[in-house]
């Protein structure tokens, strides 16, 4: 499986994220490109141990079966998957340049991925190696969104 800790795969996303662009319009989902692009830029803070939060009562019960079961091979992750409300934006517009330097910034920053007692809001504690196919998986998912 992919994984952000390898440059090549961070590389390959960097260049999909980079094709994104004002015309960009999904395949499935409510998010428009800027709120998209908003959404990874933010949910990758969240990843990198910087944006905190709480832990949901269904992923303590379900969470880490679930963890298992969305890595348990390569398949992208399904359409239309919720996600935690700290990671989205209501505001339909804004500077989406900006928002696409924060994705590919955070991107990079994987190289050097330091939280190693991170916690995640559903599936809770997550090894590097998780955390690494992970947020291969999720980058994935939205920019096949978005056709890239």
């Amino acid at each position: 499986m992919k994984t952000i800790f390898d440059k090549e795969t961070r590389d390959e996303l960097i260049v999909r994220i980079s094709s994104l662009n004002e015309n960009s319009k999904p395949l499935w989902g409510k998010m428009n490109i800027y709120q998209m692009l908003t959404h990874n830029a933010l949910w990758q803070q969240l990843m990198l141990g910087r944006v905190k939060s709480k832990r949901v009562f269904i992923g303590r019960i379900f969470g880490k079966a679930a963890l298992k079961n969305v890595l348990k091979d390569d398949a992208p992750l399904r359409k239309n998957t919720p996600t935690t409300p700290e990671v989205v934006t209501k505001e339909a517009s804004g500077n989406l340049e900006m928002q696409r330097k924060k994705w590919i910034d955070g991107t990079e920053e994987f190289a050097n991925y330091a939280a190693l007692d991170f916690m995640h809001p559903f599936f809770g504690k997550m090894t590097r190696e998780q955390v690494g196919y992970f947020v291969y998986k999720h980058s994935d998912h939205h920019l096949r969104q978005f056709g890239v």
